[in-house]
C-alpha cells in the first residue's frame, strides 16, 4: 500500500506539470483564463451532471458522492482536442491534448476520503492584430491546478454529504508586443501573475427508492465566494529587431506591484433525476456563479471586458442493456449521452459569450473488479463572430481508466 502512494505522489507532480497550458482559446485571454471542467469523463459524456454516484466510481463533482464509495479506486483522464476558429473574414485550427485529472478515492467505512489533481483554469493564447499604423501581438500561458482533499460521510442509506478542500496554485504569463510602421524601435511588456490559495466545496448526495423500480436522485454544491493571494510582476522593454527577426533588447525595467488579492465567486448547484439501478438513468442539473464581482486584472487592462453572473444548464444519463450478462459483452457496456449550454458571465462589449456541447460516451467493463476504461466525445461551441468575435467550434476525445480494488482488508490469523 506504501508503494501505491508513492506512485501517487509521483503521478500528481507529473499531472502538476503538464496541466497549464490545456487551451488554445481566444478567450482564454481574459481573467485567469478557462474556467476547466472538474470531473470525470464518466461525468463529461452526460452533460456534465454531477449528481449520479454509485459505489466504484470516483464523482469529482461532488463531494457528497464519496460516502457511498465501497472500494479503493483510482482514476485517471486525458483529452485531445481540436477547435476550429472563424470571424467574420478569417478562419484558423488548433489542437491541443492534455492529462485532465489523477485521483484516488479511499473508503473506510461511512467516512471515506479522495485525493487528487485537476486542472482549475487554463490560459493559452497566441493573437495577432494589425492595421495601417500598427501592429500588436499578445501571447499568453500558464493557469491554475487544484489540489484537493475530499472528506464524504454516509448519514444513512438515503443521505451522504462531503467537502473538498482545495489547494490552488499557478502562474499567469500575459505577454504584449507591439510595431509602429516605419519605427525602428517598438515595446514589449511581460506580465506574470503568481496565484495561490485554498476555497471548499460542499455537497449533499440524497437518493431515495420511489418504488420498486424506479429511484430518486438529488444533488446540491455550494462553494463559498473566497479569496486567495496574487503576486504580479512586469517587465517592460524596449526592444528593436535584427533583419533574421530575431528581438534585440535596446532598454528594460522591471515593476513589482503589491501584494493583492483575487476573489473567487461562489458557486451553487442544484439537481435532481430518476433511475433504474444498474439499468438507466436521466437527470438535470442548473447551475449558477456569482461572477459579476470578479475584477481580476492580468494586465489586460485594455481589452473592454465585463463579468456578469453565470447560469450553466445541463442535462444527462445512461442506459446499460444488462449489466450482469453472461453471454454479451456490449450488453455489460455502459452508453451515455448528455447536453449542455452554459451562460459563461464573460461580457466583452454588448456580446455575452456562450458555449453549448452535446456528448456521447461509452464505459467498456475491464478486469474483474469492476475497472473500466471510458470513452467519451463532445461536439461544441463557444462565441460568436458578431461585433468582430472570435466563434470556436470544437470537438473533444477524451479517455478514462477507473481501476478499483481493496486496500483495506483486515487479515485473520489463526
Amino acid at each position: 500500500m506504501i508503494k501505491r502512494f508513492i506512485i501517487l505522489v509521483a503521478l500528481l507532480t507529473t499531472v502538476a506539470s503538464a496541466a497549464q497550458e490545456g487551451t488554445s482559446s481566444p478567450y482564454s485571454f481574459y481573467g485567469i483564463g478557462l474556467t476547466k471542467f472538474k470531473g470525470t469523463v464518466e461525468n463529461q459524456s452526460m452533460g456534465g451532471i454531477r449528481m449520479f454516484s454509485d459505489s466504484i466510481h470516483l464523482n469529482l463533482r461532488n463531494p457528497g458522492s464519496y460516502g457511498r464509495l465501497r472500494l479503493t479506486t483510482f482514476t485517471v483522464g486525458g483529452s485531445y482536442q481540436s477547435t476550429a476558429l472563424k470571424t467574420e473574414d478569417e478562419s484558423e485550427s488548433s489542437r491541443t491534448t492534455s492529462l485532465d485529472y489523477l485521483a484516488i478515492g479511499l473508503p473506510t467505512g461511512k467516512l471515506n476520503f479522495g485525493l487528487g489533481l485537476i486542472p482549475f483554469t487554463s490560459v493559452g493564447y497566441r493573437i495577432l492584430e494589425t492595421n495601417e499604423e500598427t501592429s500588436n501581438r499578445f501571447t499568453g500561458r500558464g493557469g491554475m491546478n487544484k489540489v484537493f482533499l475530499t472528506a464524504g460521510y454516509a448519514v444513512n442509506e438515503n443521505l451522504s454529504v462531503g467537502i473538498d478542500v482545495n489547494y490552488n496554485f499557478g502562474n499567469i504569463q500575459n505577454n504584449f508586443t507591439t510595431l509602429q510602421n516605419g519605427v525602428q524601435f517598438g515595446s514589449r511588456q511581460i506580465n506574470r501573475t503568481d496565484l495561490r490559495g485554498f476555497n471548499l466545496n460542499f455537497g449533499l448526495d440524497y437518493q431515495r427508492n420511489l418504488n420498486d423500480k424506479l429511484k430518486l436522485y438529488t444533488v446540491a454544491t455550494y462553494a463559498p465566494q473566497m479569496d486567495i493571494t496574487t503576486e504580479k510582476m512586469s517587465h517592460v522593454a524596449t526592444i528593436s529587431f535584427r533583419t533574421d527577426g530575431s528581438e534585440v533588447v535596446v532598454e528594460e525595467s522591471d515593476v513589482t506591484f503589491p501584494q493583492g488579492d483575487l476573489s473567487l465567486p461562489s458557486e451553487l448547484t442544484l439537481g435532481a433525476g430518476i433511475g433504474t439501478n444498474n439499468k438507466w438513468f436521466l437527470g438535470a442539473e442548473y447551475g449558477r456563479v456569482s461572477a459579476s464581482d470578479y475584477n481580476f486584472n492580468s494586465g489586460n487592462s485594455f481589452a473592454e471586458v465585463q463579468y456578469d453572473n453565470a447560469s450553466q444548464y445541463r442535462l444527462g444519463g445512461f442506459y446499460i442493456p444488462e449489466y450482469n450478462s453472461l453471454t454479451s459483452y456490449f450488453s455489460r457496456v455502459v452508453y451515455r449521452a448528455g447536453l449542455r449550454f452554459e451562460e459563461t458571465g464573460l461580457n466583452l462589449g454588448d456580446e455575452g459569450i456562450n458555449e453549448f456541447g452535446i456528448s456521447f460516451g461509452v464505459g467498456l467493463p475491464a478486469g474483474r473488479n469492476f475497472s473500466n476504461a471510458n470513452l467519451g466525445i463532445e461536439y461544441g461551441q463557444r462565441g460568436t463572430t458578431n461585433s468582430g468575435l472570435i466563434q470556436e467550434n470544437f470537438f473533444k476525445l477524451s479517455i478514462s481508466l477507473s481501476l478499483n480494488d481493496k486496500w483495506f482488508v483486515q487479515r485473520k490469523f489463526d
